[in-house]
Protein backbone atom coordinates (compact mmCIF):
# COMPACT_ATOMS: atom_id res chain seq x y z
CA UNK A 1 0.00 0.00 0.00
CA UNK A 2 1.54 3.39 -0.99
CA UNK A 3 2.32 5.76 1.90
CA UNK A 4 -0.10 8.58 2.65
CA UNK A 5 1.36 11.92 1.44
CA UNK A 6 2.68 13.97 4.34
CA UNK A 7 0.54 17.01 3.63
CA UNK A 8 -2.74 15.08 4.14
CA UNK A 9 -1.52 12.74 6.86
CA UNK A 10 -3.42 14.67 9.56
CA UNK A 11 -6.77 13.72 8.00
CA UNK A 12 -6.55 11.80 4.70
CA UNK A 13 -10.25 10.87 4.70
CA UNK A 14 -11.36 14.51 4.66
CA UNK A 15 -8.80 15.36 1.98
CA UNK A 16 -10.23 12.69 -0.31
CA UNK A 17 -13.77 13.70 0.70
CA UNK A 18 -12.99 17.15 -0.75
CA UNK A 19 -11.54 15.59 -3.92
CA UNK A 20 -14.56 13.32 -4.46
CA UNK A 21 -17.07 16.11 -3.78
CA UNK A 22 -15.40 18.36 -6.37
CA UNK A 23 -15.23 15.51 -8.91
CA UNK A 24 -18.92 14.71 -8.35
CA UNK A 25 -19.77 18.34 -9.09
CA UNK A 26 -18.95 17.46 -12.72
CA UNK A 27 -22.47 16.11 -13.21
CA UNK A 28 -23.71 19.70 -12.90
CA UNK A 29 -20.90 21.44 -14.76
CA UNK A 30 -21.26 22.93 -18.23
CA UNK A 31 -18.62 20.62 -19.74
CA UNK A 32 -20.90 17.62 -19.04
CA UNK A 33 -24.33 19.15 -19.63
CA UNK A 34 -23.14 20.60 -22.95
CA UNK A 35 -22.94 17.14 -24.57
CA UNK A 36 -26.75 16.88 -24.30
CA UNK A 37 -27.43 20.18 -26.08
CA UNK A 38 -28.19 18.78 -29.53
CA UNK A 39 -30.26 15.87 -28.22
CA UNK A 40 -32.35 18.07 -25.91
CA UNK A 41 -33.02 20.69 -28.59
CA UNK A 42 -34.08 17.99 -31.03
CA UNK A 43 -36.19 16.09 -28.48
CA UNK A 44 -38.20 19.14 -27.45
CA UNK A 45 -37.93 21.20 -30.68
CA UNK A 46 -36.11 24.06 -28.97
CA UNK A 47 -34.41 27.05 -30.50
CA UNK A 48 -30.88 27.91 -29.47
CA UNK A 49 -32.08 31.07 -27.75
CA UNK A 50 -34.75 29.27 -25.68
CA UNK A 51 -32.33 26.55 -24.68
CA UNK A 52 -29.62 29.05 -23.75
CA UNK A 53 -32.03 31.29 -21.85
CA UNK A 54 -33.37 28.39 -19.76
CA UNK A 55 -29.86 27.30 -18.88
CA UNK A 56 -28.70 30.82 -17.98
CA UNK A 57 -31.85 31.46 -15.94
CA UNK A 58 -31.39 28.26 -13.95
CA UNK A 59 -27.73 29.12 -13.37
CA UNK A 60 -28.54 32.60 -12.08
CA UNK A 61 -31.26 31.28 -9.77
CA UNK A 62 -28.84 28.71 -8.37
CA UNK A 63 -26.44 31.53 -7.45
CA UNK A 64 -29.13 33.30 -5.41
CA UNK A 65 -30.11 30.11 -3.58
CA UNK A 66 -26.48 29.27 -2.84
CA UNK A 67 -26.09 32.50 -0.87
CA UNK A 68 -28.46 31.07 1.74
CA UNK A 69 -27.77 27.36 1.44
CA UNK A 70 -24.00 27.81 1.54
CA UNK A 71 -24.13 28.49 5.28
CA UNK A 72 -25.32 24.91 5.92
CA UNK A 73 -21.68 23.80 5.62
CA UNK A 74 -21.03 25.80 8.81
CA UNK A 75 -24.08 24.61 10.73
CA UNK A 76 -24.65 20.96 9.75
CA UNK A 77 -22.49 17.86 10.20
CA UNK A 78 -20.56 17.08 7.04
CA UNK A 79 -22.41 13.79 6.50
CA UNK A 80 -25.76 15.58 6.39
CA UNK A 81 -24.43 18.26 4.04
CA UNK A 82 -23.03 15.57 1.73
CA UNK A 83 -26.32 13.68 1.71
CA UNK A 84 -28.24 16.84 0.80
CA UNK A 85 -25.87 17.75 -2.03
CA UNK A 86 -25.79 14.28 -3.59
CA UNK A 87 -29.56 13.74 -3.30
CA UNK A 88 -30.32 17.09 -4.96
CA UNK A 89 -27.82 16.37 -7.71
CA UNK A 90 -29.31 12.90 -8.17
CA UNK A 91 -32.76 14.54 -8.32
CA UNK A 92 -31.60 16.80 -11.14
CA UNK A 93 -30.38 13.79 -13.11
CA UNK A 94 -33.72 12.01 -12.66
CA UNK A 95 -35.77 15.09 -13.63
CA UNK A 96 -33.94 15.27 -16.96
CA UNK A 97 -34.05 11.49 -17.45
CA UNK A 98 -37.87 11.49 -17.22
CA UNK A 99 -38.57 14.93 -18.72
CA UNK A 100 -41.58 14.86 -21.05
CA UNK A 101 -41.75 18.56 -21.90
CA UNK A 102 -39.36 21.46 -22.37
CA UNK A 103 -40.53 23.06 -19.14
CA UNK A 104 -39.10 20.15 -17.16
CA UNK A 105 -35.65 21.28 -18.24
CA UNK A 106 -35.94 24.31 -15.96
CA UNK A 107 -36.10 22.44 -12.61
CA UNK A 108 -33.66 19.87 -13.97
CA UNK A 109 -31.08 22.49 -14.92
CA UNK A 110 -31.61 24.32 -11.63
CA UNK A 111 -30.95 21.22 -9.52
CA UNK A 112 -27.90 20.29 -11.57
CA UNK A 113 -26.41 23.80 -11.49
CA UNK A 114 -27.20 24.45 -7.83
CA UNK A 115 -26.19 21.05 -6.45
CA UNK A 116 -23.35 20.41 -8.92
CA UNK A 117 -21.54 23.59 -9.95
CA UNK A 118 -22.60 25.36 -6.77
CA UNK A 119 -23.14 23.22 -3.67
CA UNK A 120 -20.85 20.21 -4.24
CA UNK A 121 -17.93 22.44 -5.29
CA UNK A 122 -18.62 24.72 -2.33
CA UNK A 123 -18.75 21.79 0.09
CA UNK A 124 -15.53 20.23 -1.20
CA UNK A 125 -13.48 23.42 -1.22
CA UNK A 126 -14.82 24.54 2.16
CA UNK A 127 -13.81 21.18 3.65
CA UNK A 128 -10.29 21.51 2.22
CA UNK A 129 -9.97 25.06 3.53
CA UNK A 130 -11.45 24.45 6.98
CA UNK A 131 -9.79 21.26 8.22
CA UNK A 132 -6.23 21.89 6.98
CA UNK A 133 -4.08 24.84 7.97
CA UNK A 134 -0.34 24.18 7.56
CA UNK A 135 -0.74 22.62 4.10
CA UNK A 136 -4.00 24.25 3.05
CA UNK A 137 -2.78 25.16 -0.42
CA UNK A 138 -1.68 21.61 -1.21
CA UNK A 139 -4.95 20.10 0.03
CA UNK A 140 -7.02 22.62 -1.96
CA UNK A 141 -4.94 21.78 -5.05
CA UNK A 142 -5.62 18.08 -4.39
CA UNK A 143 -9.36 18.77 -4.14
CA UNK A 144 -9.21 20.82 -7.35
CA UNK A 145 -7.89 17.75 -9.17
CA UNK A 146 -11.53 16.67 -9.13
CA UNK A 147 -12.22 19.12 -11.97
CA UNK A 148 -9.80 17.70 -14.58
CA UNK A 149 -10.70 14.16 -13.49
CA UNK A 150 -14.37 14.88 -14.19
CA UNK A 151 -13.50 16.74 -17.41
CA UNK A 152 -11.55 13.72 -18.63
CA UNK A 153 -14.12 11.05 -17.72
CA UNK A 154 -17.66 12.42 -17.89
CA UNK A 155 -18.02 14.08 -21.34
CA UNK A 156 -16.26 11.26 -23.20
CA UNK A 157 -18.09 8.41 -21.47
CA UNK A 158 -21.40 10.27 -21.64
CA UNK A 159 -21.03 10.87 -25.38
CA UNK A 160 -20.30 7.20 -26.01
CA UNK A 161 -23.36 6.11 -24.02
CA UNK A 162 -25.57 8.60 -25.87
CA UNK A 163 -24.52 7.03 -29.18
CA UNK A 164 -25.37 3.52 -28.00
CA UNK A 165 -28.28 3.92 -25.57
CA UNK A 166 -29.67 7.43 -25.93
CA UNK A 167 -29.35 10.53 -23.79
CA UNK A 168 -31.90 9.52 -21.11
CA UNK A 169 -29.86 6.46 -20.17
CA UNK A 170 -26.87 8.68 -19.35
CA UNK A 171 -28.87 10.60 -16.76
CA UNK A 172 -30.23 7.37 -15.27
CA UNK A 173 -26.74 5.92 -14.98
CA UNK A 174 -25.48 9.18 -13.48
CA UNK A 175 -28.21 9.10 -10.83
CA UNK A 176 -27.38 5.48 -10.03
CA UNK A 177 -23.67 6.21 -9.73
CA UNK A 178 -24.32 9.15 -7.41
CA UNK A 179 -26.77 7.27 -5.20
CA UNK A 180 -25.10 3.86 -5.00
CA UNK A 181 -21.39 4.75 -5.09
CA UNK A 182 -20.69 8.45 -4.50
CA UNK A 183 -23.04 8.98 -1.55
CA UNK A 184 -21.92 5.96 0.55
CA UNK A 185 -18.26 6.81 -0.07
CA UNK A 186 -18.73 10.46 0.89
CA UNK A 187 -20.59 9.48 4.08
CA UNK A 188 -17.75 7.13 5.04
CA UNK A 189 -15.05 9.71 4.28
CA UNK A 190 -16.91 12.45 6.21
CA UNK A 191 -16.85 10.44 9.45
CA UNK A 192 -17.87 12.60 12.41
CA UNK A 193 -16.59 15.87 10.95
CA UNK A 194 -18.72 18.84 11.88
CA UNK A 195 -20.72 17.00 14.56
CA UNK A 196 -19.71 19.81 16.88
CA UNK A 197 -20.44 22.73 14.60
CA UNK A 198 -17.74 25.42 14.47
CA UNK A 199 -20.43 27.98 15.25
CA UNK A 200 -21.34 26.24 18.49
CA UNK A 201 -18.29 27.65 20.23
CA UNK A 202 -18.51 31.40 20.12
CA UNK A 203 -15.65 31.74 22.55
CA UNK A 204 -13.33 29.91 20.19
CA UNK A 205 -14.50 32.09 17.33
CA UNK A 206 -13.89 35.30 19.24
CA UNK A 207 -10.51 34.20 20.59
CA UNK A 208 -9.32 33.42 17.10
CA UNK A 209 -10.86 36.58 15.66
CA UNK A 210 -12.64 34.76 12.85
CA UNK A 211 -14.84 36.99 10.69
CA UNK A 212 -18.56 36.54 10.16
CA UNK A 213 -20.03 37.02 6.69
CA UNK A 214 -21.42 40.41 7.75
CA UNK A 215 -17.93 41.53 8.83
CA UNK A 216 -16.44 40.31 5.57
CA UNK A 217 -18.99 42.29 3.57
CA UNK A 218 -17.92 45.41 5.50
CA UNK A 219 -14.23 44.79 4.80
CA UNK A 220 -13.02 46.90 1.86
CA UNK A 221 -10.19 44.44 1.28
CA UNK A 222 -12.74 41.81 0.27
CA UNK A 223 -13.84 43.96 -2.67
CA UNK A 224 -10.23 44.57 -3.70
CA UNK A 225 -9.60 40.82 -3.85
CA UNK A 226 -12.88 39.39 -5.16
CA UNK A 227 -12.46 40.59 -8.79
CA UNK A 228 -9.11 38.80 -9.08
CA UNK A 229 -10.65 35.61 -7.68
CA UNK A 230 -13.41 35.84 -10.32
CA UNK A 231 -11.20 36.61 -13.32
CA UNK A 232 -10.41 33.03 -14.27
CA UNK A 233 -14.00 31.69 -14.44
CA UNK A 234 -15.06 34.96 -16.12
CA UNK A 235 -12.43 34.75 -18.87
CA UNK A 236 -12.42 30.96 -19.29
CA UNK A 237 -16.19 30.80 -19.76
CA UNK A 238 -16.15 33.68 -22.26
CA UNK A 239 -13.24 32.33 -24.30
CA UNK A 240 -14.42 28.72 -24.39
CA UNK A 241 -18.03 29.66 -25.11
CA UNK A 242 -17.02 31.83 -28.08
CA UNK A 243 -14.15 29.61 -29.25
CA UNK A 244 -15.97 28.93 -32.51
CA UNK A 245 -16.16 32.62 -33.38
CA UNK A 246 -12.49 33.09 -32.45
CA UNK A 247 -11.49 30.12 -34.60
CA UNK A 248 -13.52 31.38 -37.58
CA UNK A 249 -11.84 34.80 -37.55
CA UNK A 250 -8.37 33.29 -37.12
CA UNK A 251 -9.01 30.50 -39.66
CA UNK A 252 -8.17 27.73 -37.18
CA UNK A 253 -9.59 24.30 -37.96
CA UNK A 254 -11.63 22.18 -35.56
CA UNK A 255 -8.81 19.60 -35.44
CA UNK A 256 -6.45 22.32 -34.21
CA UNK A 257 -8.97 23.34 -31.55
CA UNK A 258 -9.45 19.74 -30.42
CA UNK A 259 -5.72 19.38 -29.87
CA UNK A 260 -5.54 22.76 -28.17
CA UNK A 261 -8.18 21.76 -25.62
CA UNK A 262 -5.95 18.83 -24.75
CA UNK A 263 -3.22 21.37 -23.98
CA UNK A 264 -5.66 23.34 -21.84
CA UNK A 265 -6.52 20.25 -19.78
CA UNK A 266 -2.86 19.27 -19.48
CA UNK A 267 -1.85 22.76 -18.35
CA UNK A 268 -4.61 22.78 -15.76
CA UNK A 269 -3.73 19.34 -14.43
CA UNK A 270 0.05 19.75 -14.30
CA UNK A 271 -0.08 23.21 -12.71
CA UNK A 272 -2.18 21.89 -9.84
CA UNK A 273 0.87 19.94 -8.65
CA UNK A 274 2.75 23.23 -8.17
CA UNK A 275 -0.05 25.62 -7.22
CA UNK A 276 -0.41 24.29 -3.68
CA UNK A 277 3.30 24.78 -2.94
CA UNK A 278 3.10 28.36 -4.24
CA UNK A 279 0.18 29.18 -1.95
CA UNK A 280 1.70 27.49 1.11
CA UNK A 281 5.01 29.27 0.61
CA UNK A 282 3.90 32.80 -0.24
CA UNK A 283 0.34 32.91 1.07
CA UNK A 284 -2.87 32.98 -0.95
CA UNK A 285 -3.20 36.76 -1.13
CA UNK A 286 0.31 37.21 -2.54
CA UNK A 287 -0.05 34.23 -4.87
CA UNK A 288 -3.32 35.35 -6.48
CA UNK A 289 -1.92 38.17 -8.69
CA UNK A 290 1.09 36.01 -9.58
CA UNK A 291 -1.24 33.24 -10.75
CA UNK A 292 -2.98 35.68 -13.12
CA UNK A 293 0.23 36.41 -15.08
CA UNK A 294 -0.15 33.36 -17.41
CA UNK A 295 -3.69 34.46 -18.26
CA UNK A 296 -2.60 37.99 -19.17
CA UNK A 297 0.20 36.50 -21.30
CA UNK A 298 -2.28 34.16 -23.00
CA UNK A 299 -4.69 36.96 -23.90
CA UNK A 300 -1.94 39.22 -25.26
CA UNK A 301 -0.67 36.30 -27.37
CA UNK A 302 -4.18 35.69 -28.69
CA UNK A 303 -4.54 39.37 -29.55
CA UNK A 304 -1.37 39.73 -31.61
CA UNK A 305 -0.86 36.38 -33.35
CA UNK A 306 -2.97 34.12 -35.50
CA UNK A 307 -0.27 31.47 -36.07
CA UNK A 308 -1.56 27.87 -35.99
CA UNK A 309 0.46 27.10 -32.83
CA UNK A 310 -1.18 29.90 -30.84
CA UNK A 311 -4.29 27.93 -29.72
CA UNK A 312 -2.08 25.28 -28.13
CA UNK A 313 -0.03 27.82 -26.18
CA UNK A 314 -2.68 30.30 -25.11
CA UNK A 315 -5.12 27.63 -23.94
CA UNK A 316 -2.35 25.83 -22.04
CA UNK A 317 -1.46 29.13 -20.34
CA UNK A 318 -5.12 29.67 -19.43
CA UNK A 319 -5.21 26.15 -17.95
CA UNK A 320 -2.14 26.99 -15.85
CA UNK A 321 -3.78 30.20 -14.65
CA UNK A 322 -6.96 28.33 -13.78
CA UNK A 323 -5.03 25.95 -11.53
CA UNK A 324 -3.14 28.76 -9.80
CA UNK A 325 -6.02 31.15 -9.27
CA UNK A 326 -8.42 28.39 -8.29
CA UNK A 327 -6.08 27.20 -5.56
CA UNK A 328 -5.15 30.69 -4.36
CA UNK A 329 -8.74 31.93 -4.51
CA UNK A 330 -10.06 29.02 -2.44
CA UNK A 331 -7.27 29.33 0.14
CA UNK A 332 -7.63 33.10 0.35
CA UNK A 333 -10.81 33.28 2.43
CA UNK A 334 -9.79 30.97 5.33
CA UNK A 335 -6.33 32.57 5.33
CA UNK A 336 -7.81 36.05 5.55
CA UNK A 337 -10.97 35.54 7.60
CA UNK A 338 -10.59 32.22 9.47
CA UNK A 339 -12.60 29.03 9.07
CA UNK A 340 -15.44 29.34 11.60
CA UNK A 341 -17.86 30.94 9.12
CA UNK A 342 -16.07 29.76 5.98
CA UNK A 343 -19.18 28.24 4.43
CA UNK A 344 -21.10 31.51 4.65
CA UNK A 345 -18.14 33.50 3.34
CA UNK A 346 -17.38 31.12 0.47
CA UNK A 347 -21.04 31.12 -0.54
CA UNK A 348 -20.66 34.80 -1.45
CA UNK A 349 -17.60 34.19 -3.62
CA UNK A 350 -19.10 31.02 -5.12
CA UNK A 351 -22.36 32.79 -5.99
CA UNK A 352 -20.36 35.68 -7.47
CA UNK A 353 -18.46 33.16 -9.58
CA UNK A 354 -21.72 31.74 -10.91
CA UNK A 355 -22.91 35.26 -11.78
CA UNK A 356 -19.64 35.97 -13.60
CA UNK A 357 -19.91 32.79 -15.70
CA UNK A 358 -23.45 33.76 -16.67
CA UNK A 359 -22.47 37.33 -17.62
CA UNK A 360 -19.22 36.91 -19.53
CA UNK A 361 -20.55 35.00 -22.59
CA UNK A 362 -23.26 37.63 -22.99
CA UNK A 363 -20.84 40.57 -22.72
CA UNK A 364 -18.30 39.11 -25.15
CA UNK A 365 -21.10 38.07 -27.51
CA UNK A 366 -22.33 41.68 -27.59
CA UNK A 367 -18.81 42.89 -28.38
CA UNK A 368 -18.49 40.41 -31.25
CA UNK A 369 -21.94 41.33 -32.58
CA UNK A 370 -20.93 45.01 -32.59
CA UNK A 371 -17.97 44.23 -34.81
CA UNK A 372 -15.15 44.11 -32.23
CA UNK A 373 -12.50 41.73 -33.55
CA UNK A 374 -10.58 39.07 -31.62
CA UNK A 375 -7.70 41.45 -30.96
CA UNK A 376 -10.06 43.96 -29.35
CA UNK A 377 -11.80 41.32 -27.27
CA UNK A 378 -8.54 39.73 -26.08
CA UNK A 379 -6.91 43.06 -25.20
CA UNK A 380 -10.05 44.17 -23.34
CA UNK A 381 -10.01 40.97 -21.30
CA UNK A 382 -6.26 41.30 -20.67
CA UNK A 383 -6.76 44.85 -19.40
CA UNK A 384 -9.57 43.77 -17.07
CA UNK A 385 -7.43 40.94 -15.66
CA UNK A 386 -4.46 43.30 -15.20
CA UNK A 387 -6.59 45.85 -13.34
CA UNK A 388 -8.04 43.12 -11.11
CA UNK A 389 -4.52 41.88 -10.40
CA UNK A 390 -3.27 45.35 -9.48
CA UNK A 391 -6.32 45.92 -7.29
CA UNK A 392 -5.22 43.09 -4.99
CA UNK A 393 -2.17 45.16 -4.03
CA UNK A 394 -4.45 47.69 -2.33
CA UNK A 395 -5.96 45.09 0.02
CA UNK A 396 -4.45 45.41 3.52
CA UNK A 397 -3.69 42.27 5.50
CA UNK A 398 -6.14 41.32 8.24
CA UNK A 399 -5.10 40.66 11.83
CA UNK A 400 -5.43 36.93 11.07
CA UNK A 401 -2.86 37.16 8.28
CA UNK A 402 -0.47 39.35 10.28
CA UNK A 403 -0.51 36.92 13.20
CA UNK A 404 0.23 33.95 10.95
CA UNK A 405 3.12 35.73 9.22
CA UNK A 406 4.95 36.35 12.50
Amino acid sequence: MPPVPAFIRSNPKLAFFALLAVAASGFGQTFFIAIFGGALREEFSLSNSWYGASYSGATLLSAFVLLGAGTLVDRWPLRRVAALGVLLLCGGCLVLAFAQSAWMLLPGFFLLRFAGQGFMTHMGMTTAGRYFTANRGKVIALAALGFPIAEALLPTSGSLIIQHSGWRSVWLLSAGLLLLATLPLLLWLAGNAGENSPQSSQATSESEGDYTRAQVLRDRGFYYLLPAALMTPFVVTAVLFHQGAIADERDWSMSVLAGAFGGYAAGHLLALFFAGNLVDRFGAQRSLPIALIPMITALVLLAFSDAPWVPYVYLALIGIAQAGTGTAGSALWPERYGSTHLGAIRSVSQASMVFSTAASPLLIGMMLDRGVNVMGVALSLALIVLLASLLTLAAPLTAQQKNRSR
